[in-house]
């Protein structure tokens, strides 16, 4: 269950390439080589992720799997943290289940700090919590472990 969000990197006018994120027009960064360029748009994309996660927008649902290009090679993709991929996968099932997150605290039995824990990006969250997360609206998760490219 990871996310990737494809992203385009640009020569820019000063040597260093621009990245910007077709799913998350927000999204621009920088970076002096490939490599720089794709940690800061990893980290530019994760905020703005936890921006529209704090201001209850929709965050587009990237694929599974990198996307190929013409020719079979992968575009430029970010892969997020597996703990960030849990949470915005549970932000989705909390809006599809179009309830609150004070009825989720209802739910849970939780205090509401503890609930909104699970949705920041910045914390730490234990995966029991997660779990119970996905359980009281009905989910689970599913994790499945591939060999690496």
């Amino acid at each position: 269950m990871m996310l990737h969000f494809p992203i385009k990197l640009e020569p820019d006018d000063n040597g260093t390439l621009l990245v910007t994120c077709p799913l998350l027009p927000e999204v621009t960064s920088f970076g002096d080589d490939e490599s720089d360029a794709l940690r800061h748009a990893a980290d530019a994309i994760e905020e703005a992720l936890a921006a529209r996660i704090s201001d209850g927008l929709d965050i587009p649902v990237p694929s599974a799997r990198p996307a190929r290009s013409r020719g079979g090679r992968h575009r430029h993709v970010v892969t997020l943290p597996l703990m960030t991929a849990l949470k915005v996968a549970l932000y989705h099932a909390l809006r599809d289940a179009k309830i609150t997150r004070a009825e989720l605290t209802r739910r849970l039995r939780w205090n509401r700090e503890s609930v909104d824990r699970l949705f920041r990006l910045d914390h730490a969250s234990r995966l029991d919590q997660i779990e119970a997360a996905f359980a009281a609206l009905g989910r689970r998760i599913d994790v499945s472990i591939e060999q690496a490219a």
